[in-house]
């Protein structure tokens, strides 16, 4: 396998006029295409994904993860979306934890059977298909391209096979070891290798025949509390049979014409949306896309968002996030103020540091309905732990929780942790009463990076006039915390001038650059599908919207978009 990965080809754009997927497997995409061919809707078709890429790309998501989604309603205007994430174990208390060794400086580690929250992808997309569906297709005919996908097998892409064999690595390192369900005789796939996963083609069977049931009581449920159970931690059948879905309403912030949505606490959409209105402040369009004084207000606004959203930013059943206080405008000047276009700022403390494996994919349908969807089992393959017969690994997410008394993300019984994972729409800025128009599904998971990535393609439409596969393919920034040394990184792709990053260093700021090859990970990848090409300076936008779909894919997977 190569050990590098060099970007030498380009894409264009996805044209279409009927509907669009885009995810990160290509397999993946063209299960969620079939869907949209055989009458169903964006809602239906992102599920099939979702099932899809379980199948594809198991270190990063499957149905022993979390997963959140945004759906715009063409008929109404109206944007709605689902919360499935789970809760900890009910007996999961900060006694038990400190009971057992665990504190603010000895965490429990991050591969622990103590970190699995209960699993909410399962019921998010039940729920998904049921609330926003087109209900021309049953939940069985969804999933049925990933059983397929699941009993015949697919040759393994190639930043895949090196994600794959890089994550069961570090679980062998950590003394651990990956269920034989997700390896080919102990070991990882090789790029082409032909994977097939009976067990989890048996879990998705069961699912399409029974719905939530089928994952969160009997066989299934049974073998993810043994699994956690040997492994020293404290989930019951109660815990998994009381888990639901919740149905959301998302935040929002106006900038220069456009609105983006994103899904409230736990999720950190937030972030996002406090870093957005931090950069309304600034002329980012007269500093020049990638400049040093563009990047530097980036990198400042980010570390502003983001130290904003882990100090408040929790499970809003347990704990009340000051939302309107945050998003005022008025508070989004204050914070901009505190920017000076010479030197970094000192002081801005975050709370959290982990890092993610996740997958983020799109839909819009002929109908104008578009689903943006994320789903993830945190770090690469999650805990490691695979549920007996089942398929798929339990996610780590509970690793996010403070063990601090007095935080507002402090781990407790039945609480669900600050989660990274958010799926964005973007419409005009049309008044809340009136109806808004669709203008935009988008996303870029990791970690961290999700908010960054968000503002940063967001922004290369925008501000520069970018199609949405050259706001992917530009070199982006990853600002992240370094706990050990006390200090923020600023992280710099490849492509990124090397004058940026010495004048960032001259501005005080830390600056690893660049950053090449399969590192590039650290950015995120992420999908865009676009509503007519209102991000281009030289069309006279005033002839009214178009109907031609745009789409882009991220370069740093092996996905594409593909629509009809």
């Amino acid at each position: 396998m190569d050990t590098d990965l060099t970007f030498s080809s380009r894409r264009s754009p996805v044209l279409c006029l009927h509907g669009c997927c885009a995810s990160s497997q290509p397999l993946a995409t063209g299960a969620g295409l079939d869907i949209l061919k055989r009458g169903g809707n964006a809602a239906d078709a992102a599920v099939a994904i979702a099932a899809a890429l379980a199948v594809t790309e198991p270190f990063s998501t499957g149905p022993g993860g979390d997963a959140f989604c945004l759906f715009y309603n063409a008929d109404t205007g109206e944007i709605r979306g689902i919360n499935g994430s789970g809760r900890s174990p009910r007996a999961q208390t900060l006694d038990l934890l400190e009971g057992r060794g665990y504190s603010t400086d000895s965490p429990v580690p991050v591969l622990d059977a103590l970190n699995v929250t209960v699993p909410g992808a399962a019921a998010c997309w039940c729920d998904t298909v049921q609330l926003f569906g087109s209900h021309k297709l049953s939940l069985q005919e969804v999933l049925g391209g990933a059983v397929q996908l699941a009993e015949e097998g697919f040759p393994v892409a190639k930043v895949t096979a090196h994600h794959w064999a890089h994550w069961v690595a570090e679980l062998r390192r950590a003394g651990k070891e990956l269920g034989g369900d997700l390896l080919i005789d102990g070991q990882a796939p090789n790029h082409g290798q032909v994977f097939r996963n009976p067990g989890l083609a048996r879990t998705l069977k069961e699912l399409g025949e029974r719905g939530k049931p089928a994952f969160y009581q009997g066989r299934v449920a049974q073998a993810i509390v043994d699994v956690i159970s040997q492994h020293g931690g404290v989930m019951t059948l109660d815990d998994l049979s009381g888990h639901d879905s919740e149905v959301i309403a998302p935040v929002s912030a106006d900038y220069k014409g456009v609105r983006l949505w994103e899904p409230p606490p736990n999720s950190q959409g937030l972030a996002a949306l406090l870093v957005l209105n931090i950069l309304e402040n600034f002329p980012l369009k007269a500093l020049g896309h990638n400049s040093p004084a563009y990047v530097h207000v980036l990198v400042e606004a980010v570390r502003l968002g983001l130290g904003d959203a882990l100090h408040y930013l929790s499970d809003p059943d347990h704990v009340t996030v000051p939302l309107e206080t945050l998003l005022d405008k008025n508070y989004s000047q204050q914070q901009a103020q505190r920017i000076s276009m010479d030197s970094a700022m000192e002081g801005v403390k975050p709370g959290l540091t982990t890092g993610s494996d996740t997958v983020y994919f799109c839909v819009i349908d002929s109908q104008g309905n578009a689903c943006s969807f994320v789903n993830s089992i945190y770090m690469g393959f999650g805990t490691g732990l695979v549920p007996r017969g089942c398929g798929f690994s339990l996610q780590n997410r509970g690793s996010s929780f403070s063990l601090q008394h007095n935080h507002s993300n402090c781990a407790a019984g039945g609480k669900r942790p600050y989660h990274t994972i958010m799926a964005a729409l973007l419409t005009d800025s049309a008044h809340m009463s009136d109806r808004p128009r669709l203008l935009a599904a988008l996303g870029v998971m990791g970690a961290f990076m999700q908010p960054q990535g968000h503002v940063q393609v967001l922004l290369n439409m925008l501000e520069f006039g970018m199609d949405p596969q050259q706001a992917l393919d530009a070199p982006r920034v990853n600002v992240q915390y370094d706990p050990k040394a006390d200090q923020w990184l600023v992280n710099l792709e490849e492509g990124v001038d090397q004058e940026v990053a010495e004048e960032l260093r001259r501005r005080g700021h830390q600056v690893n650059w660049p950053i090449t090859g399969h590192k590039r990970s650290q950015f995120g990848r992420g999908q865009i599908i676009t509503v007519g090409d209102w991000w281009n300076p030289s069309v006279n936008q005033a002839d009214g919207p178009t109907r031609v779909l745009w789409a882009g894919s991220d370069p740093r997977a092996d996905g594409c978009a593909q629509g009809y």
